[in-house]
């Protein structure tokens, strides 16, 4: 016997387009097997227990989890229909080199949606932390056609409510997927000698406007301050780089890990 999430992640390679030989080769499991869970296995997805579905909406489980998975989606996230098993398919895309970061991101994946599995893809440099519902597009709304950066980016009324009460975690999902913090150094002459300082400094880098500005929005709501960087000719960044600002990331967000 085989525990769910071994099925998924199984059924999520044969998803990827791989052979039912190659897929049964890399995990040790009979093509029998997996040919039979694509017809016999309960759908994850699931037709109830949406927080947005019920007649009084109501705001999903563990809101503060929530707002770091909605800046994880903003930012490396997408959905996909999933036509041959129904449902969508929620996928987050964190690197390798970040492991503490993958962890987190599949534990949030599952507090906001207890009742569904998280699997993990590997791809190249890459995992993609995936998890299957009908009712992602519910939490979600910000799922369209077309890429993030090519439509409009708002939150829904509901949204904005958990980003106000929660937005460090907004912000550390938003750094966690599109950011990143280094050390910067500069050169400077004190009496007559060229001396090297280094120090911290936060910045994000994303293609739409629009989720830079829920960006820097929530970090004027936190007392942050920050400034344009150079422009890409594709992407904007903004850089934070104050002293006291750096020490309110630090003490909030940190370095990935």
């Amino acid at each position: 016997m085989y525990d769910r999430e071994t099925r998924e992640r199984a059924l999520a390679l044969v998803e990827q387009g791989r052979s039912l030989n190659s897929v049964s080769k890399q995990t040790g499991i009979s093509r029998y097997a997996i040919r039979s869970w694509r017809t016999r296995i309960e759908p994850i997805s699931r037709t109830t227990q949406c927080p947005r579905c019920e007649p009084a909406p109501r705001l999903p489980e563990s809101a503060e989890q929530y707002a770091y998975l909605l800046g994880l989606y903003l930012g490396d996230g997408c959905l996909s229909r999933q036509p041959h098993r129904g449902g969508y398919a929620l996928r987050i895309a964190c690197a390798d080199a970040w492991p503490g970061l993958i962890g987190e991101c599949r534990q949030a994946v599952k507090d906001v949606r207890p009742m569904n599995s998280v699997c993990v893809i590997q791809r190249q440099g890459c995992v993609m932390v995936t998890s299957y519902s009908h009712h992602w597009p519910c939490l979600l709304p910000q799922h369209g056609p077309g890429k993030k950066h090519e439509r409009r980016i708002t939150l829904e009324d509901w949204q904005q409510q958990i980003v106000d009460e929660h937005p460090w975690a907004f912000l550390r999902g938003l750094v966690h997927s599109d950011g990143c913090r280094i050390i910067n150094w500069a050169t400077r002459t004190v009496a007559g000698k060229r001396k090297r300082y280094e120090y911290p400094r936060y910045f994000s880098t994303n293609m739409s406007t629009d989720i830079l500005r829920l960006y820097t929005d929530t970090l004027d709501k936190v007392a942050v301050e920050w400034k344009p960087a150079r422009q890409s000719h594709k992407a904007e960044n903004i850089s934070v780089a104050r002293k006291a600002s750096v020490a309110l990331m630090d003490r909030h967000i940190g370095p990935k890990y």
